[in-house]
């Protein structure tokens, strides 16, 4: 049992991140995890995150469904996770997969402000409707709740069981549009991660800005949550854009499409941060999709703007949907070794029912089967409370 629960843990953690292109809710972790009802087990369990994640993914009828976790730093030696569990969440931290503060406060709010995210709470935030006035808009804040499979959810205010988002803040679109930098070496969310001092954490931002979270302000002046220091402003922040891959009619996860870095998509590629389908395809497709099929690749055009170019490096070739159409007069054929810019709404197919486009363009329109990320969950660490 305990190797099955560290699998579902492994499973969760490609859940959470501070990435604001995919985030798609916010949650305070602390909270979550003491929500015993959802499975009437012990005290204090993180397998309830994976829970409320697999809620959320039911919701939004899609897979690999990832959330912004806000952790309050005495969670990483509260005794009533185990041992393994807190280990987990310091692996969590130490990557900077989620925020660690000594004193989170509304950080939760300010975050869900900042990328108009809705936040998953049972908390009712009482007299903060004047400050984030959004509170009160239907489902933008959801309480998870125990249902008869699994986690549901009701608004405490505003109406709604289905997640809402907003538009980003105007502080929050300012923020976003910087890259930022700590004064602290080693910090996992504004620097190197690992040391090495300042220019090791320039480069980390280099490497990496799509993903960096946004930063808290402190009477207006960006600082970064951790570790409370002003933080510094190392340039424009790289366009992004976010595309979707479409397997067999559902979505099936989310990617950021940086100008700093290609990706790759294929049935497994060999490079760091390549999207893999394997686990998705049938035997047909697995045998015509190439390991690395298709290339992308955002190019900028100007201030704010680019185009999405994408390039065929597979052995059989792949299709372009313009604007979507799934009539087969429509279909444009790419080439190995083809490239084309894609207009909006435009759909890349690498295989019949396997795509790739811009989110936006994309969703399911298939009976949704989640991949729940408790799959491997022991049957008595998920006791479901009789409906």
């Amino acid at each position: 049992m305990r190797f099955e629960i560290s699998k579902v843990l492994d499973a969760i953690e490609g859940r959470v991140c501070t990435d604001p292109s995919l985030a798609r809710a916010v949650v305070d972790l602390a909270e979550v995890i003491r929500w015993q009802d959802l499975d009437g087990g012990r005290p204090a369990s993180l397998l309830r995150l994976g829970m409320v994640i697999d809620a959320l993914s039911r919701q939004l009828e899609e897979d690999s469904v990832p959330v912004y976790a806000i952790v309050h730093r005495a969670l990483l030696s509260d005794a009533d996770l185990t041992s393994n569990e807190r280990m987990v969440v310091r692996r969590w931290a130490d990557d900077g997969l989620v925020e660690v503060l000594d004193h989170p406060g509304d950080r939760v709010l300010e975050v869900a402000d900042l990328l108009g995210l809705p936040v998953l709470s049972r908390v009712r935030f009482d007299g903060l409707s004047g400050r984030y006035p959004w509170l009160g808009q239907a489902g933008r804040v959801l309480a998870p709740v125990p249902g008869a499979g699994g986690p549901v959810f009701i608004a405490h205010v505003g109406g709604g069981q289905s997640p809402a988002t907003g538009g980003r803040s105007p502080a929050g679109v300012k923020l976003l549009a910087r890259q930022w930098r700590c004064p602290e070496s080693g910090c996992a969310l504004f620097g190197s991660g690992g040391g090495g001092g300042a220019f090791a954490d320039l480069a980390r931002v280099d490497r990496a800005p799509a993903g960096q979270p946004p930063p808290a302000l402190r009477n207006g002046v960006p600082t970064c949550p951790r570790h409370g220091t002003r933080l510094g402003d190392a340039g424009p922040r790289p366009g992004t854009e976010v595309l979707a891959v479409r397997i067999g009619g559902l979505v099936r996860r989310r990617f950021a499409l940086t100008e700093a870095q290609p990706v790759l998509v294929g049935r497994a590629p060999d490079s760091s941060g390549g999207v893999v389908l394997g686990q998705w395809l049938n035997d047909e497709a697995r045998r015509w999709i190439s390991r690395s099929h298709v290339r992308f690749e955002l190019r900028a055009t100007g201030p704010g703007r680019g185009e999405v170019v994408v390039t065929d490096t597979s052995t059989n070739g792949s299709g372009v949907r313009p604007g979507g159409s799934m009539a087969e007069p429509d279909r444009i054929a790419l080439a190995p070794q083809q490239s084309r810019v894609l207009a909006q709404g435009d759909i890349v197919e690498l295989y019949p029912g396997v795509q790739v486009g811009r989110a936006a363009d994309l969703s399911s329109d298939a009976k949704y089967t989640p991949n729940s990320v408790m799959a491997e969950a022991p049957t008595m660490a998920m006791r479901l409370p009789r409906s």
